[in-house]
């Protein structure tokens, strides 16, 4: 592959990884730890993530417990859950931390999908505006240096090919994800 694509390719790939986080980040009515990646907890006047300061384990389907290293780490981890958006009360007993996840009603369900199939259409979005970028900059690149036309519709077309492969994978994931929720 040519070099100057390489650059367009890594700017998809970070896209498509980004909305592999922000659908890591969505709740489908089970436990998942990543909801928890956003999380910061106060250690010793230091934000710090979680997973950093406790053990974070999924026991159950819907419930992930997390069990600090010190004991004294229990007050704060339950009040950065409480200020964050995750949206769950968490439990005490003192020497562990439960979230308990809420069976998910229809109608939520059918918002995630709406959320899932937004996030899918911004990122195919931005995957576009990559290879309209990459485009300009071939077609800068003709009247600057001695490429043939051909070679810029090569590369045009080398581009176009990445970018199908990469709004392929935004859809595989968004039917994925979508799947994931609506199953009950």
């Amino acid at each position: 592959m040519d070099e100057r694509l390489n650059k367009y390719e890594d700017k998809m790939q970070k896209s498509l990884n980004n909305l592999f986080s922000e659908y890591n980040s969505i709740r489908a009515g089970r436990a998942n730890p990543h909801v928890l990646d956003d999380v910061m907890v106060d250690y010793y006047g230091t934000p710090t993530p979680i997973q950093q300061v406790a053990n974070v384990s999924v026991p159950e389907a819907r419930m992930i417990l997390i069990q600090p290293w010190e004991a004294s780490m229990v007050k704060e981890i339950e009040r950065a859950i409480n200020t964050s958006d995750i949206g769950i009360n968490p439990t005490n007993d003192g020497k562990t931390v439960r979230l308990v996840f809420p069976e998910l009603t229809e109608e939520r369900r059918k918002e995630l999908a709406k959320d899932v199939k937004k996030k899918g259409e911004n990122t195919k979005v931005a995957i576009r505006n990559i290879r309209r970028d990459a485009n300009d900059s071939f077609k800068k690149l003709s009247k600057q240096e001695d490429v043939s036309e051909d070679d810029i519709k090569e590369l045009e077309d080398e581009v176009q090919k990445l970018t199908d492969k990469y709004i392929k994978k935004v859809d595989e994931a968004a039917s994925e994800k979508t799947e994931e929720i609506l199953t009950v």
